[in-house]
């Protein structure tokens, strides 16, 4: 979770990991980054092929399986980070390993652009969209720009792949082969002969780069504050998912449902007010101020949906359950649909076996997929919801 000074991240953050961190009005709140568990929430296969599951790895709560996924709220970002301004350094090396940024954007306009509080609807909040990505960018083209000319003579000279330099040069930025191979065809850009490139098709190279790498998502926060609505379009013109939300809200429905005030799962349209403990008169208008300003216009707090659409869209993961007893759906412990995992697209069988123990893929046999009963092999790809037991010559603990 990245963006400027005061926009609402830690709040976010609390929000969507219950967490209690550091939450004030004023910049630079969160100095070391909070690293915390979140959940994506799918549907449970538990209802459709009708048992009562024992999860493990994750939850089930009324047949929505909550899978835990690891957040980051990073340090607030100035303009000039990429040259140390602020807390820059820090927060650049922060997400050198973040697969996906969730980019907290104060939508009423109400911060400026170091983060200092103004009045809403004075800040355009597109601007921070901008710094961002050219904070990002100009961050990435420093470490390519170290040894440039070398890398070029290597290429043209040695005749060595460029794709390859890059990659081992930026490898400490998790950026793989994949998105270059991307970068590399949506600029056209000759790699044979680097020496012709311009300043400007360098950049476009990394911005190409950065998009493919670092996935960016917006989450409009104060959505509930004026004028921060109007500002939603506009932040739909950046080329970037964008989610209305209000953590907030969220933050405050998480709580009362911790204290059973509520009963409420993240992510819901509503909530049902709990029969342990009654709110006070002042937590009744609170919670009835959530439901009419946020809940009924928007569906939800925005909370939930956008780690969903991170690691669901974004990162193009899908859901599938390990099983070792096709027939009862359990585990050697006997436990029914006891894990959940969440692996990227594209993931095969014997990939997905290496991801649960490495002998399981050693000696990987055959794969049976549980819905159609079929024997699959090791190049099966797996589909979201999937339920696989896996046949190997090696058992793992």
């Amino acid at each position: 979770m990245v963006g400027k000074p005061n926009v609402g991240k830690s709040t976010f953050f609390s929000a969507a990991t219950l967490a209690h961190v550091a939450i004030a009005n004023y910049p630079f709140t969160t100095i070391k980054p909070n690293i915390g568990v979140g959940y994506v929430r799918t549907p449970c296969v538990c209802r459709e092929f009708n048992v009562t599951d024992s999860p493990g790895n994750s939850t089930c709560v009324d047949g929505i399986r909550l899978v835990p996924v690891e957040l980051v709220d990073c340090a607030g970002l100035v303009p000039g980070a990429w040259q140390g301004r602020g807390l820059g350094n820090q927060f650049l090396d922060e997400i050198r390993q973040a697969d996906a940024l969730i980019h907290i954007v104060d939508a009423s306009g109400s911060t400026d652009s170091e983060g200092k509080t103004c009045d809403p609807g004075t800040h355009d909040p597109r601007e921070d969209v901008r710094f961002l990505e050219r904070e990002l960018d100009m961050w990435i083209l420093q470490i390519v720009k170290k040894e440039w000319d070398r890398a070029v003579r290597r290429v043209e000279g040695a005749k060595e792949d460029l794709s390859v330099i890059l990659e081992e040069k930026l490898s400490g930025l998790g950026i793989r082969k994949g998105p270059l191979i991307s970068a590399k065809s949506k600029t056209g850009l000759n790699f044979e002969k680097p020496s012709a490139w311009s300043d400007d098709d360098l950049l476009r190279l990394i911005t190409e780069l950065r998009k493919h790498s670092k996935p960016l998502l917006i989450a409009a926060n104060k959505i509930d504050v004026s004028p921060a609505e109007k500002n939603l379009d506009a932040l739909g013109t950046m080329g970037h998912m964008v989610v209305p939300c209000c953590a907030e809200a969220e933050l405050a429905l998480r709580r009362a449902a911790e204290k059973e005030i509520i009963s409420y799962i993240p992510g819901d349209s509503n909530f049902r007010v709990g029969e342990k403990s009654r709110p006070t008169a002042e937590q009744d208008a609170a919670l009835t101020r959530i439901k009419e300003k946020v809940l009924l216009p928007l569906g939800s707090t925005g909370v939930q949906d956008a780690l969903n659409l991170a690691f669901f869209k974004l990162l193009q993961m899908v859901t599938v359950y390990p099983v070792e007893d096709p027939e009862k759906l359990t585990d050697h412990k006997g436990r029914v649909l006891p894990d959940a995992y969440l692996v990227p697209y594209g993931t095969t069988a014997k990939e997905f076996a290496g991801l649960i123990h490495s002998d399981l893929a050693a000696g990987f046999l055959y794969a049976t997929e549980i819905r159609s009963k079929m024997r699959v092999a090791d190049d099966y790809v797996l589909k979201d919801r999937d339920v696989i037991s896996i046949v190997s010559t090696k058992r793992h603990a």
